[in-house]
């Protein structure tokens, strides 16, 4: 998957995730992305945060930090 399409996809959650209620959204976008991507997908997106993380959402690139990335 492409990382134009990954960013895409994560900054898509984060601005639903921003609109909810308290506090945790980063944790919530985090836990989405733990449960629903692949370990392939988390990985791709770790590397590009890791490039800089260009065109993620502030939500999206706080988000990173709680998602698990897979062991290589």
């Amino acid at each position: 998957m492409q990382p134009d399409k990954l960013i895409m996809m994560i900054n898509q959650i984060a601005t639903y995730f921003k609109t909810q209620p308290g506090t945790g959204q980063a944790e919530s976008v985090a836990a989405h992305i733990n449960d629903f991507w692949e370990p392939r997908m988390r990985a791709k997106l770790a590397d590009h945060v890791a490039a800089g993380g260009k065109g993620l959402s502030p939500l999206a690139l706080d988000a990173c930090a709680f998602i698990r990335v897979p062991a290589e």
